[in-house]
């Protein structure tokens, strides 16, 4: 028994000291400008998981989804959100099924502050209509896949969430200040 604690012990720690803040959710949720505006705030390092993979494969996802899949591409998001999850002091905003592999819950939930931002299927459509660079929402019905896939991975968003909060009414400025507040309590509570 002692040894499992001692085994979770440095899990723990690494989760509050890291300094990381982790953005989960869907495509469209406001994971990459919420996360600028917190990374800024903070006087953090901002990544987005999305960006590193296109910039160290020099293609785009929609790119990679087209050659090797979905499968191929979520192996290389779980090897990318390996390096930056053990970096310190970041910000990172996560691809919005990033969540559909354990090891990559695991690896979030115990690398800093996760934070959910939950948006519902009409507000994810909204903001994502427009967009040719989602290769999931290349279908007849845009609006019933982001409403089946906020669906199916709400629970797995929830699993790893730490904070979550609702994104898509406010403005993103004031979601920001209310993350901060959260975030420093939660600092606060587990040093």
């Amino acid at each position: 028994m002692q040894s499992d604690q001692a085994n979770n012990l440095p899990k723990n720690n690494r989760k509050y000291q890291s300094g990381n803040l982790i953005l989960v959710g869907m495509m469209g949720s406001g994971k990459t400008t919420i996360g600028r505006a917190l990374a800024r705030h903070f006087g953090l390092l901002f990544v987005d998981s999305d960006e590193e993979l296109q910039k160290r494969t020099g293609v785009s996802i929609t790119h990679i989804f087209d050659v090797e899949g979905e499968a191929g591409f979520r192996q290389r998001e779980s090897a990318i959100i390996r390096d930056l999850v053990a970096r310190d002091n970041t910000v990172l905003s996560t691809g919005g099924g990033a969540v559909l592999a354990e090891q990559n819950r695991e690896m979030l939930a115990q690398n800093g502050i996760v934070i959910y931002l939950k948006t519902n299927a009409h507000h994810l459509w909204q903001r994502t209509r427009y967009d040719r660079n989602r290769p999931l929402l290349q279908t007849a019905d845009p609006h019933a896949k982001l409403a089946e896939l906020n669906s199916q991975r709400e629970p797995l968003y929830l699993q790893v969430a730490d904070i979550t909060i609702q994104s898509g009414k406010q403005s993103a400025h004031a979601l920001m200040l209310y993350l901060v507040d959260e975030i420093e309590k939660l600092r606060k509570d587990k040093m």
